[in-house]
């Protein structure tokens, strides 16, 4: 029976776990995929109409207002995601590199160990004196 192969990347696996640890980074997580969202466009345009149309009479200055804060507060979640994906990418790259140099050294161990092997086997054919002349190995 074949094992199930993990659905992420055990660096993803180990960052999520974190992250659903802490409150704030999984409340900052759900903003920002709100925010990332076609729901997010529909309701401000919704909310810009009615403010615009039906709430206020001069609706210019507060909405700058508005509109200004909403901007620095969403592009701090712009940078809270940025920074996760920064740090996913360098423990994906540690990872990855660790993966890679322990196959490195395997595969090192493996070459030399087939080496060695080789050279045996070949010295105990020419050795060995209980080979027909036919069927001893060419040295040329």
């Amino acid at each position: 029976m074949a094992t199930a192969l993990p659905l992420h990347h055990p660096v993803v696996i180990r960052l999520n776990a974190k992250r659903y640890a802490d409150y704030q980074l999984r409340l900052a997580d759900a903003i920002t995929n709100f925010a990332g969202s076609m729901k997010f466009v529909y309701f401000h345009a919704l909310l810009f109409v009615v403010w615009m149309l039906a709430l206020e009479r001069s609706p210019w200055p507060t909405l700058t207002l508005a509109v200004s804060l909403e901007a620095i507060f969403l592009s701090t979640f712009v940078m809270i995601g940025q920074n996760r994906q920064g740090t996913f990418q360098q423990e994906k790259a540690d990872h990855d590199f660790l993966e890679e140099e322990q196959e490195l050294k395997l595969n090192t161990e493996l070459t030399r160990s087939i080496h060695e092997m080789a050279l045996e086997i070949h010295s105990r054919l020419l050795a060995d004196p209980t080979l027909p002349p036919a069927e001893a190995p060419r040295t040329d």
